[in-house]
């Protein structure tokens, strides 16, 4: 085998191919498309190979002895310790220039895992952020928990923002009405931002009874094209207004949250205060994190195979189909109620994918600097920790999951440990 470094981080593998090799190729050409092979006087499946080629021609084997004989031929370029293949590769070869009985040469050009030059990657400086809790921010979290497990009660009077309205609508575009566009006893708070801009703000004022015309138009990026930047009207018919009442803050109201070890407003305060003070600081940790591999990255020089990135954007799309699986609903479907276009999602997933990819590839060669490696203790925690997530045996999951892939995982895990924990907070 002949190894050419290509730039870009191709590499190409030349193989020479024995007569033996591509007879041995041949022959399971041919008793792979024995079975479908009829020829006059002879049943089918059972035409003799030496009619079959005089019939057909032995270079209509070609295709399939060349396929069998690069499978083996790949199998030793994977094994090469030099270079590690990291997508599908070209295979260079003419066939119109295959001889039977002749060796001849064919080349498979693939990508490889690039080599990446580490800049500074610990002892980096981070802005520190403060996870302080203040006394406003505690009773402000209190007056939300207040709210959240509030009541809402039929109002008299005008409706105004906060409240909830319930009423019926029908929509019109162009005077004809339009799908999706009607509903009944619809309940909404006003101000929530649910509906189209300008809807909620032009049933401020409305008295239960009421009809009234809104005037709107749609966002000019809504998932509807026939709705999209249109103007529309929809008839409203205002039948009830509630409004929230809020609890008193009180013992009692604290016991029946049901929280444990919290059944006084000085209990409630001091949990509150310290799960907002958990909260800041995991916020906290993850900005700073966050910094901490963006220098890295941005410090380091790798240039990623496209086949790479690829492969990642193909698994990115498969989890958020599976996730829309999970509802019930049609991908695109899913990608309109999250609010997000098929544009801004390929964008998204673009972008995703390359920093995970070049996070990875970075982290492994810090791995590799570092000689960081996982333990067998770390393995078998790591293996323990899988079965229970997955409710599946040990030996089951290390059948998807060799030792060497998690290997390589936890040492990855532990080169980011190193670069975050290195980091000074300024």
């Amino acid at each position: 085998m002949k190894v050419e470094k290509l730039a870009n981080n191709r590499v190409r593998y030349t193989f020479e191919v024995s007569v033996h090799e591509f007879e041995h190729g041949l022959d399971h050409a041919f008793d792979h498309v024995q079975k479908d092979v009829e020829l006059k006087g002879f049943r089918k499946g059972h035409v003799p190979r030496n009619m079959y080629e005089k019939n057909f021609g032995v270079e209509s084997l070609y295709e399939e002895a060349l396929n069998h004989v690069l499978h083996h031929k790949y199998h030793e370029a994977q094994a090469h310790p030099d270079y590690e293949i990291v997508g599908q590769p070209e295979i260079e070869v003419d066939i119109a220039n295959i001889k039977r009985g002749e060796v001849f040469e064919v080349s498979i050009n693939a990508p490889v895992k690039p080599e990446v030059v580490l800049g500074q990657y610990k002892g980096l400086e981070v802005k520190a952020i403060k996870t302080d809790v203040s006394d406003s921010e505690v009773t402000a979290e209190v007056k939300a928990l207040l709210a959240q497990n509030g009541s809402l009660e039929p109002k008299e009077g005008a409706v105004e923002f906060g409240d909830t309205a319930i009423f019926d609508f029908d929509g019109y575009l162009d005077g004809v009405p339009f799908e999706g566009g009607k509903a009944e006893n619809y309940s909404l708070e006003i101000g929530s931002n649910q509906f189209i801009p300008g809807f909620e703000e032009q049933m401020v004022g409305m008295l239960p009874g009421e009809a009234k015309e809104l005037n709107v138009t749609f966002p000019a990026e809504y998932q509807a094209e026939n709705l999209a930047g249109k103007p529309v009207v929809f008839k409203v018919l205002l039948h009830e207004v509630k409004a929230k009442k809020t609890s008193e803050l009180n013992d009692e109201w604290v016991l029946s949250l049901a929280k444990e070890n919290v059944s006084t407003v000085e209990e409630l305060n001091a949990s509150t205060r310290k799960e907002l003070e958990t909260k800041k600081q995991q916020e906290a940790e993850n900005v700073i994190t966050d910094q901490v591999i963006t220098q890295v990255l941005a410090n380091a020089q790798v240039d990623i195979p496209q086949e790479m990135i690829d492969e990642e954007i193909k698994h990115y799309k498969e989890s958020v189909e599976q996730q829309a699986k999970q509802y019930g609903l049609e991908f695109d479907m899913f990608l309109s109620l999250s609010g997000v276009t098929p544009e801004q999602f390929e964008a998204q997933a673009l972008a995703d994918s390359k920093k995970r990819v070049n996070t990875t590839l970075v982290l492994e060669a810090v791995a590799k600097a570092e000689s960081i490696t996982a333990t067998e203790e770390e393995l078998a925690v790591k293996y323990e920790e899988l079965a229970t997530r997955y409710n599946m045996p040990v030996d089951e999951i290390k059948k998807y999951l060799p030792a060497e892939i998690l290997s390589n995982d936890v040492a990855i895990n532990k080169a980011y440990k190193l670069v975050v924990d290195s980091a000074v907070k300024l």
